[in-house]
């Protein structure tokens, strides 16, 4: 395996962050799940049953941010940049929170909605140097810890207001991807 220089190695993010538009295809189809997620919080079901839905409107997510990469123009591949598998293994990674969301699912339900929300923000931290976009870092940050202090600060009734202001935040981190994408790209070429 041939060493790579530093100027090099940026140039590969750079690539990644300009093809992909910094992952804002799947940022927006969680922004648009976590509103999904809202409404379903404001059933008259039980905690558990409403952790159930989430966890199954959750698995939309890749579906409905593949039909919106058609919409942004993004490319989920960059032949030849060694770098690109990186990012689908980052994205794997979070899966194996997931015990941490069946363990809440089956002695706190009512704390499903909280944990799902921190380990959605905290496993966007890596992208911040996958991206080379600062927002990523910000976000994993006041997403994790605001969903914390929301979730144990909100009664039942009231636990839609969480993953609203997750999708919020999500719209924001949008925004913040775009102008960092249009930085990216202008030092890309």
């Amino acid at each position: 395996m041939r060493k790579m220089d530093q100027q090099t190695f940026d140039r590969l993010r750079l690539e990644l962050s300009v093809n992909a538009k910094n992952g804002v295809d799947f940022i927006t189809s969680a922004t648009m799940v976590w509103l999904l997620l809202a409404y379903i919080w404001t059933l008259d079901y039980t905690a558990y049953d409403r952790s159930v839905l989430t966890f199954i409107a959750g698995s939309i997510t890749i579906p409905l941010a593949f039909a919106l990469s058609k919409v942004f123009k993004t490319k989920w591949k960059s032949p030849g940049n060694p770098l690109e598998s990186l990012g689908l293994w980052l994205n794997f990674a979070q899966l194996f929170y997931f015990p941490f969301l069946v363990a809440m699912l089956l002695t706190e339900p009512k704390y499903f909605i909280m944990t799902y929300a921190i380990i959605t923000g905290a496993h966007f931290f890596p992208y911040a140097w996958y991206y080379k976009s600062l927002a990523f870092a910000i976000m994993a940050g006041v997403i994790s810890v605001g969903a914390m202090f929301l979730g144990l600060a909100l009664p039942l009734e009231r636990m839609y207001l969480l993953p609203l202001a997750m999708a919020g935040a999500l719209a924001l981190l949008a925004v913040l991807l775009m102008a960092s994408w249009k930085k990216n790209a202008a030092a890309f070429h």
